[in-house]
């Protein structure tokens, strides 16, 4: 089955994308004829995305296979630890550049997300989408491209906080906080309100990781 036209054009993209929506999770064996069939292309840009995706420690060797990769505990903490300085960052200065129709884009993007609370995985998209528009409202591009890399390693923990109960309805209330304060133009209070969503999302991510060690246990 080949990937429609209106979805990313290019090998690299569309593995990439693929692991972003988990279609492919961590521990997954990427078989480069597999990938072409699927998106429909030659295995000459699968396999030079593969190697692509390998340098940049999304793909992980496996014997002679790639497999997408994961993350352990400390790189996990390590992520968020640049997540929230930069998110921060960016909040801050959409809060300071953001166009009306941008804060507007933002707000109405809360509003319509309120109908995925008690849906994960509808919830998790969307967050992907809320998070994008704020990079994109900071008006910096080197930030937004670093951002880009933050979210790629994202999609590399196997599970989403968004999955626990209760957290949807939280992290909505705190993208309410997020927009409120860029729609007031509070430079502080966005960067505060951002690193906050952050945390407790680490911290919801702890829990959940500390309940499946009991459940083995």
């Amino acid at each position: 089955m080949t990937t429609p036209r209106s979805g990313p054009t290019d090998a690299y993209s569309m593995i990439l994308d693929a692991i972003d929506v988990g279609t492919y999770r961590p521990g997954d064996r990427l078989v480069e004829s597999e990938l072409a069939e699927r998106f429909g292309v030659s295995r000459t840009p699968v396999r030079e995305a593969l190697q692509r995706l390998e340098t940049q420690s999304l793909l992980a060797r496996d014997g002679r296979s790639l497999i997408v990769a994961s993350l352990d505990h400390n790189q996990v903490a390590e992520l968020y630890v640049v997540r929230g300085e930069l998110e921060g960052l960016a909040a801050r200065l959409a809060a300071r550049h953001a166009t009306a129709e941008e804060v507007r884009v933002l707000r109405e993007m809360v509003e319509e997300d309120d109908a995925f609370r008690d849906n994960p995985a509808a919830l998790a998209r969307a967050n992907r989408r809320f998070h994008k528009q704020i990079h994109l409202a900071s008006h910096n591009r080197y930030l937004v491209q670093q951002l880009d890399l933050v979210h790629r390693s994202m999609a590399l923990m196997a599970t989403s906080s968004l999955a626990v109960d209760g957290r949807g309805a939280i992290a909505q209330d705190e993208h309410d906080r997020i927009v409120q304060m860029i729609e007031q133009r509070d430079e502080d209070g966005a960067d505060e309100a951002l690193r906050t969503h952050i945390s407790v999302a680490f911290m919801t991510r702890l829990k959940q990781e500390a309940a499946q060690r009991k459940d083995e246990g």
